[in-house]
C-alpha cells in the first residue's frame, strides 16, 4: 500500500548542485522508503550507500578529495541512508560539496543529536533539513475516505500511526510490532549514547511523563520519584526529544503577573509508543484517559501539519495562577490562536475571561472529534 509522503516534492525540489539535504525523522517510519520513491523520479546517476553498513564505513575513511572523487567517478548525486553512524561525517559531507563540482547530496538520520553534533556546525550554509514523521492524517486521506476514518481513528488513538501498522491486520499483531520497536530501536538509538546505562530509569521516566499528558511537568518533582537529579532528568528528556520520542512544550506569557511559564509540557510523538509504554492497548470505550489520547494526538499531527507545510509559528500552552489554561496556544502571523482539544463535541468550553481580557485580539476554538480535519490538513 503505497502512500506519497507529503515533503517528497519539496525534497525533489531542493536537491541543489554542492548542497546537502538532511532528512531526519524516527526509525521505521519510512525514510528509506521515501528516498527509494525519490530515486524512481530522478533521472541521473546516483549512489546509494547505508551507514550501518561497514562496507560504506571503510569506503569513506579516508578523508581526501581524490578519495571521493574516485569514489563517485562521474556521478553526481551521492544519497547516504542513516548517515549518522559514519564517523566525523559532517567535515567529510564538507569536504565534498566544497571541492566536487555539482554535487549533490542526500543523507538521512534518526538521531537529531548524532546529526546535529556530526554534521549541523560543519555544513553551516550548506544544508537543507525536511522532518519526516509517522503517516499524518492527510497522507491517509490517500487511501481512506471520511467514514474510513472515523473508524480507523479510534485506532489510531491507541496504536498511533507507524507505516507499516497498515500491513497488519490484527491488534495483538499491532502492539507485538510496537514493542518490537521500543526494544529494537527505541533502547538502541537511546543507550548508543555516552553515559546512559540504565534502560529502566528511561523507561520509567517514559511512563511518569505518559500519565501527565496535557499537564505541567515539574523535573524536581520527576527527580524525586525516580532518586536522579534535576540536571539528570533534563538531560535523559532532551535525549528523548532529540531521538524523536518525546516533544516539549513551554508556558506562553506576555508579562502578565498571573500567567505560569515556569514548568513544560511534554507529548509523544506517537500515541502507539505512549501506550505501548504504560502497557494499556484496550480501546478507546475501555479507558479513562480518552482526553490524554486525543490531546497528545491533536498536537503530534499539528506539528506534522506546521513541519509539511513550512509554518512559521511558535507553540505555548497557557495557564495561570488560578487555574484558567488553554491546551495549545500558536503564535503566527503577528496574532495568537487557542485551542482547547475535547474528543467529545458535546463539550461547551469557552475561552478563559483572563485570556482574553489580556488578549482582545486573540482567537479560540475548540477542537473535537467531529471538527478536526480542518486544522491537520488541507482538506
Amino acid at each position: 500500500m503505497l502512500i506519497d509522503r507529503l515533503i517528497k516534492p519539496q525534497i525533489i525540489k531542493g536537491i541543489t548542485p554542492n548542497k546537502v539535504i538532511v532528512l531526519l525523522g524516527p526509525r521505521r517510519v519510512g525514510k528509506t522508503v521515501l528516498i527509494n520513491q525519490i530515486i524512481t523520479q530522478i533521472t541521473e546517476p546516483y549512489i546509494l550507500l547505508s551507514g550501518e553498513d561497514f562496507t560504506t564505513l571503510s569506503l569513506l575513511e579516508r578523508k581526501s578529495i581524490q578519495n571521493y572523487k574516485n569514489i563517485l567517478g562521474k556521478v553526481r548525486l551521492l544519497i547516504i541512508d542513516e548517515a549518522q553512524k559514519i564517523p566525523d561525517i559532517g567535515n567529510k559531507l564538507k569536504l565534498m560539496v566544497d571541492h566536487i563540482e555539482g554535487l549533490k547530496i542526500i543523507i538521512t538520520g534518526s538521531s537529531a543529536l548524532d546529526i546535529g553534533n556530526n554534521v549541523g556546525e560543519p555544513l553551516t550554509g550548506r544544508k537543507r533539513t525536511y522532518h519526516l514523521y509517522a503517516l499524518s492524517e492527510q497522507e491517509l486521506n490517500q487511501i481512506e475516505n471520511r467514514i474510513e476514518k472515523e473508524d480507523n481513528l479510534r485506532t489510531r488513538l491507541v496504536y498511533g500511526n507507524y507505516p507499516e501498522l497498515l500491513q497488519v491486520s490484527g491488534n495483538v499483531e499491532r502492539a507485538e510490532y510496537l514493542k518490537e520497536i521500543i526494544n529494537s530501536y527505541l533502547l538502541k538509538d537511546i543507550l548508543s549514547f555516552e553515559g546512559i546505562k540504565n534502560s529502566d530509569k528511561i523507561f520509567s521516566l517514559l511512563r511518569l511523563i505518559a500519565f501527565q499528558i496535557g499537564g505541567e511537568v515539574s523535573l524536581q518533582e520527576l527527580g524525586k520519584q525516580l532518586a536522579m537529579s534535576k540536571n539528570t532528568i533534563e538531560r535523559y528528556l532532551d535525549l528523548l526529544c532529540k531521538v524523536f520520542v518525546l516533544h516539549k512544550v513551554g508556558g506562553f506569557s506576555r508579562n502578565l503577573r498571573k500567567e505560569v511559564t515556569k514548568n513544560s509540557k511534554w507529548y509523544f510523538y506517537d500515541n502507539g509508543l505512549r501506550n505501548l509504554i504504560i502497557a494499556n492497548v484496550n480501546p478507546i470505550e475501555q479507558r479513562n484517559d480518552i482526553g490524554l489520547l486525543w490531546e497528545n494526538y491533536m498536537v503530534s499531527e499539528r506539528i506534522k501539519y506546521q513541519q509539511y507545510n513550512k509554518m512559521i509559528v511558535n507553540n505555548y500552552f497557557w495557564r495561570t495562577y488560578d487555574q484558567q489554561e488553554i491546551d495549545w496556544v500558536e503564535e503566527r502571523g503577528g496574532k495568537l490562536y487557542g485551542y482547547e482539544f475535547k474528543w467529545h463535541p458535546k463539550r461547551k468550553v469557552k475561552a478563559p475571561g483572563a485570556w482574553l481580557k489580556q488578549y482582545q485580539d486573540s482567537a479560540f476554538e475548540v477542537l473535537h472529534k467531529d471538527n478536526y480535519l480542518a486544522w491537520i490538513t488541507s482538506t
